[in-house]
């Protein structure tokens, strides 16, 4: 078991492969075991990185609203990578994850060579609306983190998941029901409800230039128009909507999911992107 300690607390990870790094960052319902799909295809010729977030063990789980934030997850993401030595990296994320790698691509555009978001901004249509029921998913959570785990599973943007793959929705679903009650309240409460949405994002997104790679389930309802306003806003991205295909789109869809990523890399390479 790989940890490091960074920032008051320990994170788990796993490196697979040599090259040139590309480090996973996981959604709210993942974990380092989301990316496995990308580990076996990616590794064969990167460095491929994946890690648990604070609040998802074998990572530490604090406890108190202080030690959950969207900033100190950049950091922790910032302070592996310095863990390992890594100068310069390609930045993947879905999701929560998605949205960590438009942070980072703000804060250290020097260290991300390529930018892959997907599956970003959910809570930023409605925003009101959506730190309301973050609060009561939260709370549901602490209450009973089982039948949360099995509601939030067989939510609208999951069903496509189910149908496509029952069984690698059954290993999603049970690895969700194992997590950390209190690492995900506190992750949904204070990462997911309290950070910025896309859109308050407006002006620092515009500055970044790194190519990037937006890609978007066609029903994953909540992310399409900020992928469209993040294509719209940003430099040098370029925006893919994935066909009948919901928010786990790299679990869903894993071979066209990699074989994107695989052709943005080459062209960031070839230096024809």
């Amino acid at each position: 078991m790989s940890i490091a300690s960074i920032n008051g607390v320990e994170i788990y990870y796993e490196t697979y492969g040599e090259g040139f790094p590309i480090i996973f960052s996981h959604e709210f319902a993942g974990d380092s075991q989301s990316w496995m799909p990308q580990v076996n295809y990616f590794s064969r010729k990167y460095k491929v990185i994946t890690y648990n977030d604070r609040g998802y063990p074998p990572s530490s789980v604090p406890e108190g609203d202080d030690n959950y934030s969207q900033e100190k997850s950049l950091e922790d993401l910032h302070g592996l990578l310095n863990y390992l030595d890594i100068k310069e990296a390609y930045i993947a994320g879905l999701s929560m994850g998605g949205g960590l790698a438009v942070s980072f691509g703000i804060k250290y555009p020097q260290i991300a060579k390529a930018l892959i978001i997907a599956g970003a901004g959910s809570g930023s249509d409605n925003s009101d609306n959506w730190k309301e029921s973050v609060n009561n998913q939260a709370s549901l959570m602490e209450k009973d983190f089982t039948s949360w785990a099995d509601s939030y599973a067989n939510g609208p943007q999951r069903l496509q998941y189910k149908s496509k793959d029952p069984k690698g929705w059954n290993i999603f679903r049970d690895a969700l029901v194992n997590h950390s009650p209190l690492g995900s309240a506190n992750t949904f409460k204070n990462v997911q409800g309290k950070r910025k949405t896309i859109y308050e994002l407006e002006k620092e997104i515009e500055k970044i230039d790194i190519p990037s790679l937006i890609i978007v389930g066609d029903e994953d309802e909540p992310c399409i128009n900020p992928g469209i306003f993040l294509k719209n806003k940003m430099k040098n991205a370029g925006l893919v909507f994935v066909p009948k295909t919901g928010h786990t789109v790299n679990l869903e869809e894993p071979s066209l999911f990699n074989q994107l990523i695989d052709e943005f890399l080459s062209k960031v390479e070839n230096n024809t992107w």
